[in-house]
């Protein structure tokens, strides 16, 4: 990670890589933070401003669905507008939604600042993964900035539910939006000052070819609109079937609609040479592979911080507070893990780590789908999230990794979003899916058993089947990751940095 000075350097030495990497680092914590610190608050965000059902999922939903619709565009848009300015801009966004939801007393404000967040972090995620990634070639410096990557990633994650909990019980659910709009506010101004503008140290490494890693033409207005609006109608219908089932008319019209839009758009990308998501993309490296794997992933991850605090409240009865507290297990093991995953990639190649790792988690959730109604948290809970900790960590860097392996420096910011896009669209349909399980599943046993028995029973289908699908990813790791010529050329050639 420590890079030889350049003369242009000079003028922003001070921000030293690591310094850097640690303002990125925070950004993505921040957009993982807003997507998990929302459920343990559910209820009291429900009794405070009056959400029907429907209204309290949308909650949740309104965020992921800005956020999953919109990240190709945010991607597309750093790499052409400059990523440091698109991260700066979407962080104010990010900050100003936050406040105003925390400030909401009316459900439609809140839902309409949550998918303001969505949008704010649409543009953030994709641009602070480019900047990071152009902090070092690919090697040895790539792996350490993507296990760093991975930890504040699943520290994010499971460190809302614990800071949701903190807060609503201490001070009340709106202090769950002031907290995240502070705390941008913090980043916000970490990345101004640490982050090399245009010229800086970052920016000034060049390609190979001379250029600064900015990608050229205009931005494809047409694919952009095909594919946000294809990208809304699925991960809109998916939520809504968690709610009003799969054969509802509303759901079967958007997700026919979604498949029309892609089909519209993937034509449109065949002939237009400023394509949102260009054929090049693909050309090298193993993107597909990693994208594939990480929506799997993202369908299992997403869904595990949905139901798990569900159990831990519902079931056992634990406090908001005590809730949050017990994701702390699962946020360490994931930090080591990601942070030890370098090293246990090279002793074991990518593919067999990925298996490994997928594999890992894949047990963990196996073990959660014994969930007992009387159990309690030391013996059903803190083993299995430990274990699915240590795999999650690893797996999340490594097929990241995969995901902008090859990538030419100017698509970077797209790579970025591509990736968390399958990610968070892989994790709408995941917990779509299994919501729906569970439901019917809890529905069918409440008849003859006691309700807590019949939610438990729920809550177990659902981790069963995250195991089977973790499993099948698993297995198609070591054939999808196996290296063609030509992404090996691509891999090798050290990646600018690009930074805006």
């Amino acid at each position: 990670m420590n890079l030889p000075p350049t003369g242009q350097d000079r003028p922003e030495a001070a921000a030293r890589p690591a310094t850097v990497l640690a303002a990125l680092a925070a950004a993505q914590f921040t957009v993982m933070l807003a997507t998990s610190i929302v459920n343990v608050a559910l209820p009291h965000i429900r009794a405070g401003i009056g959400l029907s059902d429907g209204g309290t999922t949308w909650v949740v939903n309104a965020y992921g669905l800005a956020f999953g619709a919109l990240l190709l565009a945010g991607g597309r848009a750093a790499d052409l507008l400059g990523r440091r300015r698109v991260l700066a801009g979407g962080l104010a966004l990010f900050a100003t939604a936050s406040a105003a939801a925390g400030l909401a007393t009316d459900s439609g404000v809140l839902i309409a600042a949550r998918a303001v967040q969505g949008l704010g972090a649409a543009a953030i995620a994709p641009a602070a993964l480019a900047l990071a990634m152009g902090l070092a070639p690919s090697g040895a410096g790539r792996t350490k900035a993507l296990g760093v990557w991975g930890a504040v990633s699943g520290a994010g994650a499971a460190g809302g539910v614990l800071l949701g909990g903190v807060l609503t019980q201490a001070w009340g659910w709106p202090w769950v939006f002031h907290a995240v709009a502070i705390g941008t506010a913090l980043v916000l101004g970490a990345v101004l000052a640490f982050v090399p503008r245009e010229g800086g140290q970052q920016a000034g490494r060049r390609a190979a070819d001379g250029s600064d890693g900015r990608a050229g033409g205009r931005f494809d207005l047409l694919g952009t609109a095909a594919v946000t609006l294809a990208l809304t109608c699925l991960v809109w219908g998916l939520t809504t079937a968690r709610g009003a089932g799969w054969t509802d008319a509303r759901v079967l019209g958007t997700l026919a609609a979604s498949t029309v839009l892609l089909t519209v758009f993937a034509a449109i990308e065949r002939r237009r040479p400023n394509a949102l998501v260009p054929p090049r993309l693909f050309g090298t490296g193993r993107v597909a592979a990693g994208n594939l794997l990480m929506a799997l992933l993202g369908s299992v991850w997403i869904a595990l911080f949905f139901f798990l605090p569900l159990y831990q409240q519902q079931v056992l009865g634990e406090s908001p507070l005590l809730t949050g507290a017990g994701q702390l297990p699962l946020a360490a093991a994931n930090m080591l893990a990601a942070t030890l995953a370098p090293q246990v990639t090279r002793r074991l190649g990518g593919g067999a780590t990925a298996t490994a790792a997928l594999l890992t988690e894949a047990a963990g959730f196996l073990w959660l789908s014994r969930l007992d109604a009387d159990g309690s948290y030391l013996a059903d809970v803190l083993g299995p999230t430990v274990l699915i900790g240590l795999g999650l960590g690893v797996a999340f860097v490594q097929l990241t990794a995969l995901a902008v392996d090859g990538v030419p420096p100017q698509d970077a910011g797209l790579a970025g979003g591509l990736v968390n896009t399958t990610r968070q669209v892989g994790g709408a349909v995941g917990l779509a899916a299994l919501a729906t399980l569970a439901g019917s599943v809890t529905a069918g046993a409440t008849g003859g058993q006691g309700h807590l028995v019949a939610l438990t029973a729920g809550y177990r289908a659902a981790f069963a089947v995250s195991a089977a699908v973790l499993v099948l990813a698993a297995l198609l790791a070591p054939l999808l990751t196996c290296r063609r010529a030509g992404g090996r050329a691509a891999a090798a050639a050290p990646v600018p940095q690009g930074a805006r």
